[in-house]
């Protein structure tokens, strides 16, 4: 998702993304920190920073990555 189409969202759909994203990260391996701060740049596929971990990066080095 690109910043233009989040920021075209309702409130309500744009809250329900951030916390659909941050779910995944959660479950995925994130902590909440850093699923708090990478679901909310939403800038940065979803998909890439689960793919990283799942491949065996560390969150914390997954994050350095995308960022």
């Amino acid at each position: 998702m690109t910043a233009a189409q989040f920021e075209a969202l309702q409130v309500n759909e744009a809250a329900d993304v951030l916390a659909w994203r941050f779910d995944h990260l959660c479950r995925g391996g994130f902590d909440i920190e850093s699923a708090a701060v990478l679901a909310s740049n939403v800038e940065i596929d979803l998909h890439d920073a689960l793919e990283l971990v799942r491949r065996g990066c560390e969150p914390q080095t997954a994050i350095r990555i995308l960022f």
